[in-house]
């Protein structure tokens, strides 16, 4: 299911690896409207501060996207590379060049091999139409192992328009935003500002909650694209369709975020943390992402050991309010720890440490808020993943 209006291409480029479609580029076949959200990481890859500068119109047309190299930390070049990329697109679709958004994923570090994107951009143009949305989910992976898309039915009045996603991501995966790149499509017509709220709350119930190892990437961005091609009048905060279409962006992005985690790099295990009964919401979140971020729970859950120590350990050290004598915490449904201490279960809880999903609930018992955070486990995989990335 493919929202209408939009057309893909992908191309190979040989930006890192030879033998595979490392270049692509999404189209609409008339301006949209668009909102986007963007890392906040103080060190910006060249095409985020170019794609920055564009958001703030509200418009665009077209996307072009690279993996195998990241554009960051190139210097002026590497922002002249992406400036002229996104004019070159331009005069080959022959529509204004703010209007076309640029996006890298790969090595940072590492000059653009400008030559092999300028001969392959003829290509996309004259190939647009050929390739699907899942190609170009293909297209833009790195460390990823499987392509990321998610699409959902939207009911507009007697019309129905689609609601797509695509998104890589599976290493340096942290909040604010979570290490990715992330493309919503739709069909349907959406007013601007309500575009963006929507975006804005979704990535912060979705990719802002996932962790894979507490690195936060000089790339992230979340681009949401409106074209209004099923005809609705555009949809507003007080649109009948409002919370329909807004929900669907919501699942969409969680989705989206579940499978990044599931496919974080070298993982085995996805593990969701609850933790409930926190004085605010600021501490729940504080003492959820500490325990996910823990190299030491993070291994232990790998190893099937039920260590809760380290999870009390981590909640310690959080920076959020706990009470030692307070905290219950759960395996499942299995409580291993109450009020501070030991249930003796550990035998029952490394049984349920074997699933590959693994739902770790925690109890502050300290007022009403509670925040969900999705991790994954810590393998020898990560490791080599990571030690060879560059090379």
């Amino acid at each position: 299911m493919t929202p209408k209006g939009f057309l893909f291409s992908t191309a190979e480029a040989a930006i890192k690896y030879p033998g595979r479609k490392d270049l692509a580029l999404i189209y609409s076949n008339n301006e949209a409207v668009i909102a986007a959200a963007f890392t906040t990481n103080k060190v910006k890859a060249a095409p985020v501060k170019l794609d920055i500068k564009k958001a703030a119109s509200g418009k665009g047309q077209a996307i072009i996207v690279n993996s195998g190299n990241a554009n960051a930390c190139t210097g002026k070049q590497g922002l002249k590379d992406a400036s002229l990329t996104a004019d070159m697109v331009a005069s080959e679709l022959r529509i204004n060049p703010e209007l076309v958004y640029v996006c890298s994923t790969g090595v940072i570090g590492t000059p653009m091999p400008m030559e092999r994107i300028r001969t392959r951009i003829p290509e996309l143009i004259d190939n647009l139409g050929i390739s699907s949305m899942k190609d170009v989910a293909r297209a833009i992976m790195t460390t990823d192992t499987f392509p990321k898309i998610v699409h959902k039915k939207v009911k507009v009045g007697s019309r129905t328009g689609c609601v797509a996603g695509i998104c890589k991501g599976a290493g340096m995966i942290c909040p604010n935003m979570a290490t990715m790149l992330c493309f919503i499509l739709t069909d349907i017509a959406v007013e601007h500002k309500t575009l963006g709220r929507i975006l804005v709350e979704a990535v912060r119930q979705s990719f802002n909650r996932i962790t894979v190892d507490g690195d936060m990437s000089t790339n992230d961005t979340v681009i949401v694209m409106a074209n209004g091609t099923t005809g609705n009048r555009p949809i507003t905060g007080k649109s009948e369709a409002y919370q329909q279409f807004r929900k669907s962006v919501h699942d969409i992005t969680y989705e989206l975020s579940k499978m990044i985690v599931k496919d974080g790099e070298g993982a085995s295990k996805l593990i969701a943390i609850e933790v409930k009964g926190a004085r605010n919401e600021k501490d729940a979140g504080t003492a959820a992402f500490a325990v996910a971020n823990s190299n030491l729970v993070k291994t232990a859950v790998y190893g099937n050991d039920p260590n809760w120590g380290r999870i009390l350990a981590a909640l310690g050290y959080s920076g959020a309010t706990v009470k030692e004598e307070n905290i219950d915490v759960f395996f499942g449904k299995l409580k291993v720890v109450n009020r501070g201490v030991t249930t003796g279960s550990d035998e029952e809880a490394a049984g349920i440490m074997k699933e590959k999903e693994l739902k770790i609930t925690i109890n502050l018992n300290l007022g009403k808020a509670s925040f969900n955070v999705l991790t994954c486990d810590l393998t020898e995989e990560y490791v080599k993943e990571n030690a060879t990335y560059k090379t």
